[in-house]
């Protein structure tokens, strides 16, 4: 792990805006009105998807990808100012949140301001043309990092960001070497201390795809180096076949322990039901029983958790990155499960909680194990609201289920699970 992690990381809850879609306005001023609400929910932490101008040139849909950068050193006027912006971060830290920004480092849009000024940071073909090395990223090109002076540019620019914000979300972090990140974290540290670093690391079989092509693509071991928090997208693939009824659900749980037992000792994944990326929840998983299961389990995984703007509102479509599509807020509303799980992660989890999980693959129940010396919590999902007894290791005897304040019984080291989650702690 990187040698300055905030171990209190693992408590905390990160809320992902973007700002096209979070209002009809769809401006950094725009969001104020909504932090207090966002703040209720439990978030620790706000990550603005990228707030930089967008590339025209090669743009997918009407509006372009936020992902397409054109400037990495001013904010996209469709958003507002960078007055504005600083209002929006002045605003968020007042409410006792910490603000974080997309950090989109291994490309730009083809327009970009940085080509014009040094075309030798980009990474040119055989045949002397910018691109990129993935196909299907049509609106990017790629940068080169074995150009010195493009250490220099990204560095200075994360540091005059960094006087204004609390850490960096970095996408495909994997492509951009280890090297540069652990540099840039130096240099960074020295404007804002304690700098979040949340690296996007990639899925399992894209990254061996990129090393089998020949491309740089850090493994997530080494990309702890560098950063505090990664994506749990090294064993995502896993969750995703377990949610297509392809595998078992023992198959996702061994993968989770099998984090436990490679990464260090203070590994930090960032847990998540969806994201910009990924499909709504309630687009995988119809029955509201199921989905509040799945949320509890998010909230009781060793790791940050994230929620996407509108999950708290159950909705089902993902917003586009390339056009106006404000979330709904007319679903069914979670957002009282949402803090009450929030404050048990706040109040009840240890940061270095060891964690060891299994399942009833009959039943779909998973049954999870946080331990802190001797201070023991117990997370019982029924992932199809199935009722069925299950071992536990816990005492017998009453205990208190932390999310309805009922009582559950523990008999002969069994638990009777009735659908519906439970969590519980004991010292022993």
């Amino acid at each position: 792990m990187a040698r300055k992690t905030d171990v209190n990381l693992q408590k905390q809850v990160i809320y992902s805006i973007y700002v096209r879609a979070h209002t009809e306005e769809g401006t950094f001023l725009s969001v104020i009105p909504d932090l207090d609400r966002i703040k209720a929910l439990g978030t620790d932490i706000i990550w603005l998807m990228p707030i930089h101008p967008i590339g025209v040139e090669g743009k997918k849909g009407s509006l372009g990808c936020p992902y397409s950068n054109r400037d990495y050193r001013s904010v996209n006027p469709e958003y507002g100012t960078m007055e504005d912006f600083r209002t929006l971060v002045d605003e968020i830290h007042k409410r006792g949140m910490k603000c974080i920004i997309d950090v989109v480092y291994n490309h730009t849009s083809p327009d970009a301001v940085l080509l014009q000024e040094h075309p030798d940071y980009y990474y040119h073909d055989e045949k002397g043309n910018t691109g990129n090395k993935i196909g299907d990223w049509a609106d990017v090109i790629d940068l080169d990092y074995s150009v010195p002076g493009l250490w220099d540019y990204q560095i200075e620019t994360l540091m005059s960001w960094a006087g204004i914000v609390d850490g960096f979300r970095c996408d495909v972090a994997s492509f951009v070497p280890v090297s540069f990140w652990v540099m840039a974290r130096s240099f960074v540290e020295k404007v804002r201390p304690g700098c979040i670093w949340l690296a996007e690391t990639v899925h399992q079989s894209f990254g061996n795809l990129a090393r089998r092509e020949g491309f740089g693509c850090d493994r997530d071991t080494e990309v702890y180096e560098a950063f505090d928090m990664e994506y749990e997208y090294d064993v995502r693939e896993s969750f995703d076949r377990y949610v297509k009824g392809e595998v078992v659900l023992s198959h996702w749980l061994d993968m989770l322990n099998f984090q436990e037992a490679v990464y260090p000792a203070n590994y930090n994944k960032l847990r998540f039901l969806e994201n910009h990326d990924q499909p709504r929840i309630c687009a995988s998983v119809e029955a509201e029983s199921d989905r509040d299961n799945y949320t509890a389990m998010l909230f009781f995984l060793k790791g940050t958790t994230l929620l996407y703007a509108g999950q708290e509102f159950s909705c089902s479509h993902t917003p586009s990155l390339f056009e106006k599509e404000v979330f709904p807020r007319d679903g069914r509303d979670i957002s009282a499960a949402i803090k009450h799980l929030s404050d048990i992660r706040h109040s009840v989890l240890d940061p270095d909680d060891a964690f060891n999980a299994w399942a009833d693959d009959e039943h779909d129940i998973a049954v999870l194990l946080r331990q802190s010396g001797t201070r023991k919590k117990i997370g019982v999902f029924s992932l199809k609201s199935e009722s069925a007894v299950v071992p536990v290791p816990a005492p017998d005897g009453e205990y208190e289920n932390l999310i309805d304040g009922s009582t559950v019984s523990v008999r002969e080291g069994k638990l009777l699970c009735e659908g519906r989650p439970v969590i519980f702690r004991f010292e022993r």
